[in-house]
């Protein structure tokens, strides 16, 4: 293991930049590179406690924009270095999102949040990263979904405790990129409503809805309208029973997997 210090500037009595390249594995020849604030020899000894500000990349793994702080045990989203591109903090015991943890990250393309203690999301904590393209917030137990920006085309919130109020009305109507939905595992009464036209992959199993209308998924007004692009929706585990509504499906190019019910049930 070797490091090396490149010092940017030196003045007296102020918090400078020192950028650090510290190779960690012979075999793969990874780099971790990070930017501490150090004193300079005027200032007072620094004391016993980590400063607020300790890089993130001394406890996580940062390589090349992307850092893993997975299982780390770490209870709030860590200060990120400023180009960081994907974030994985996976199995943590995060239990809430800020608008300040992701303020002014503009390459943040990946955000991974799976199996934490996360109750509660501040609304505008995503929808302020004009590039998030993925957000995996899974195995958490949110009641309610933030809003999310508008390139964003991979949302999972699966096993949550997310319920059809949880959701605005209008959350996937302006999402014209989203292609992969999973909610699947929540709370939900109903399909959420106006959702988007490139929707390829749609999971909502394992929820509480009980009935689709003609206008959940097709428009009736519309007989020529045909949603192309929606070829999978799940809705097992969910009471609703699919033989009641077939003119709810006229648009799919495929039904929806569920359990359609003939007749009596016994």
């Amino acid at each position: 293991m070797w490091l090396q210090y490149h010092v940017l500037s030196e003045k007296p009595k102020l918090l400078e930049e020192k950028t650090i390249s510290m190779l960690v594995d012979a075999d793969t020849n990874h780099n971790l590179e990070y930017v501490r604030n150090i004193r300079s020899p005027a200032e007072e000894p620094e004391s016993d406690d980590p400063p607020i500000d300790m890089p993130t990349c001394l406890l996580c793994v940062c390589l090349t924009g992307s850092v893993y702080c997975d299982e780390t045990n770490i209870e709030a989203i860590p200060i990120l270095p400023k180009l960081t591109s994907h974030l994985y903090a996976r199995f943590n015991l995060i239990k809430k999102v800020t608008v300040k943890d992701f303020a002014d990250f503009p390459t943040l393309r990946r955000i991974d949040l799976t199996g934490n203690l996360i109750t509660e999301i501040e609304d505008k904590a995503f929808s302020q990263l004009p590039n998030l393209e993925q957000l995996t917030l899974s195995e958490n137990k949110l009641v309610r979904l933030p809003a999310v920006p508008p390139k964003l085309t991979f949302l999972d919130a699966q096993h949550n405790r997310i319920k059809s109020n949880g959701i605005k009305r209008n959350a996937f109507k302006n999402l014209a990129v989203l292609e992969y939905l999973y909610l699947g595992y929540n709370k939900l009464d109903k399909v959420p409503a106006h959702l988007s036209d490139t929707i390829r992959v749609l999971h909502l199993q394992h929820n509480n809805i009980t009935s689709i209308s003609d206008n959940t998924f097709c428009k009736p007004q519309d007989s020529s309208y045909i949603r192309e692009r929606l070829t999978e929706i799940r809705l097992e585990g969910n009471p609703v029973n699919l033989a009641e509504y077939p003119n709810g499906y006229i648009c799919l190019r495929r039904l929806p997997i569920g359990r359609p019910y003939f007749g009596s049930i016994h």
